[in-house]
């Protein structure tokens, strides 16, 4: 079992090429903001330390629509916050993605974000031009995304949703 809060624990067997980082909790799940913190910024921070540390020239990270260090909301401005510590450490290949509302199915009941999805769904078409942003996105289009973006480059290092969504497109089409 690895202990993503100690590093040292597992920093011996880490290697690879690329790394995604896929962390991410909810206010309901983690109501302590500064345990959310540790998981939300600590946590990719550290993996890209690792990243640094083992030459690994490839990190991938989810963030959030909306991230801003500068928010007055917590979510958005610790999302901002990770996103500035990543990219500052300069590692050669860093893309951030910035998904709106996720759609997938989860294990655990949110009755809230089952219903918001459902509405976003038929909301989605009518989402056009600079609102495309806010349509939900599948998990599976940010997972071919963020494979499209460890075999290629891209000219950003923010990656917004519906820039995920045009990248899953190019990565289906080349499969």
């Amino acid at each position: 079992m690895v202990d993503l809060f100690d590093p040292e624990s597992f920093s011996a067997y880490f290697s690879g090429d690329e790394l995604y980082c896929c962390i991410g909790t909810t206010k309901a799940k983690t109501p302590d903001k500064n345990q959310y913190r540790k998981i939300d910024f600590e946590i990719p921070v550290l993996l890209g330390q690792l990243c640094k540390q083992h030459k690994i020239g490839t990190y991938l990270v989810i963030s959030a629509l909306g991230a801003n260090p500068n928010s007055s909301i917590f979510y958005s401005r610790v999302k901002g916050e990770m996103e500035e510590a990543v990219l500052q450490m300069g590692i050669q290949k860093t893309y951030i993605l910035q998904p709106s509302l996720i759609d997938s199915k989860r294990e655990e009941r949110r009755i809230g974000e089952y219903f918001f999805i459902k509405v976003m769904k038929l909301v989605n078409p009518l989402l056009i031009g600079k609102f495309k942003k806010y349509q939900s996105i599948p998990a599976n289009s940010i997972a071919d995304a963020m494979i499209w973006l460890a075999n290629h480059t891209h000219s950003d290092k923010r990656i917004s949703s519906e820039v995920i969504q045009k990248l899953a497109r190019k990565y289906r089409e080349n499969d």
